[in-house]
């Protein structure tokens, strides 16, 4: 067979083979699957019917799709809507609704940033923040995960416009950034901080209203936050929250928001669905905590090396890439299915089991899950 400008593909797929990292596609049925602590879905709303209703209403009034880009025909009124609870319920000024999570951070990083800019990044962030860093055009700095002296040391002396830049909820560990002294650090520097909440929205603060409000940061006119509708409102989408004047500014130079096509209003209308469910239903962020906790213990004292949540996310070690690949297939064969987080999912190299703490998850659920993880631990 003659050589093609894509042999080197062959190449690649044998050495990700051989570092077990192979990742493939795994389509899920609609019916009911395992026990399911593998999705981002905390407060248990994808397919509640408040939501689905609510989902199923936009689209019939609205149509399939949003028909274009936010600033020619994807803007509804049911767009605007959603902006103004999501930011009164978070406490902001404003908020600026794009199609995910990754490109509400790319908008962000872009629009805040450029050329001369300087950008203090955790080394545990998401890859959307990675990705939003390297097309910033800024010079970026790696610091040291949750480490504020060394954000300190990073902005200190830079003349142009600074950023630091964390998750609130780091999506590996599902450990919490410290806001407060990362804040503190901004302010003495003289540099924004722009958190993503995507893991803190609907666990976290009060009645969920996510890690910046539980912080006391929330609507500050130094802070912005970026977070997700895919997670704990059980839709699809991103937004970026903040005061108006940024808001304004994402509208008028953000690429990934003036160049894509709106959300359809369909996950519009689930995501507004979610958002007064959880108002009317504040005990859901706090039965996701009690939830995780109760993961978290139930795991170590089965003698497995866990880490303390600080939210719903919970991950326990596993030996190796290959092992933590057998662990979560096992798992659901045993009717539970979990994430398996590898390199280069993983900044530290360290695979993981991880487990989604959901609020609609009963005792019963809870204990089944640790023991099938317990029962198909890999041997030492």
């Amino acid at each position: 067979m003659p050589a093609t400008p894509f042999d080197w593909i062959d190449d690649e797929a044998r050495r990700r083979a051989d570092a077990g990292l192979v990742r493939r596609l795994r389509p899920r049925e609609a019916e009911a699957e395992p026990l399911d602590l593998a999705s981002n879905d905390y407060l248990g709303l994808t397919r509640h019917p408040e939501v689905t209703s609510a989902a199923a209403d936009a689209a019939r009034r609205w149509g399939g799709g949003a028909t274009g880009s936010r600033l020619v025909t994807g803007s509804t009124a049911l767009h605007a809507e959603l902006e103004r609870e999501l930011a009164a319920f978070c406490g902001f000024e404003a908020a600026l609704v794009l199609s995910s999570g990754y490109a509400a951070n790319l908008a962000a990083l872009t629009a805040l940033t450029g050329r001369g800019a300087l950008i203090a990044s955790d080394a545990g962030n998401h890859a959307s923040i990675v990705d939003g860093c390297r097309l910033s055009r800024a010079e970026t700095a790696v610091v040291p995960h949750a480490d504020p002296e060394a954000v300190r040391k990073t902005l200190r002396g830079h003349g142009g416009r600074k950023l630091a830049v964390t998750d609130s909820v780091f999506s590996v560990d599902g450990d919490a950034a410290p806001l407060a002294a990362l804040a503190a650090v901004c302010r003495a520097e003289g540099a924004a901080l722009l958190v993503d909440d995507a893991h803190g929205l609907g666990v976290l603060g009060e009645g969920g209203r996510g890690a910046l409000d539980a912080a006391g940061l929330a609507g500050d006119a130094d802070v912005v936050a970026t977070l997700t509708l895919s997670k704990s409102l059980g839709s699809q989408g991103g937004a970026v929250l903040g005061p108006a004047r940024v808001i304004d500014h994402l509208v008028n130079t953000a690429r990934t928001f003036i160049f894509d096509t709106g959300l359809a209003p369909a996950a519009v209308g689930a995501a507004l669905g979610g958002l007064r469910l959880l108002r009317r239903e504040p005990e859901r962020a706090l039965r996701a905590r009690t939830v995780a906790t109760a993961l978290y213990e139930g795991l170590t004292a089965a003698g497995l090396t866990a880490v303390r949540p600080d939210a719903a996310v919970v991950s326990v070690r596993a030996p190796s890439a290959d092992a933590a690949v057998r662990w979560a297939a096992d798992c659901r064969t045993a009717g539970t299915a979990v994430g398996c987080f590898r390199p280069p999912s993983v900044p530290d190299g360290i695979s993981r089991l991880r487990l989604t703490a959901r609020a609609d998850l009963t005792d019963e659920q809870i204990a089944r899950a640790v023991e099938t993880v317990r029962r198909t631990a890999p041997q030492s």
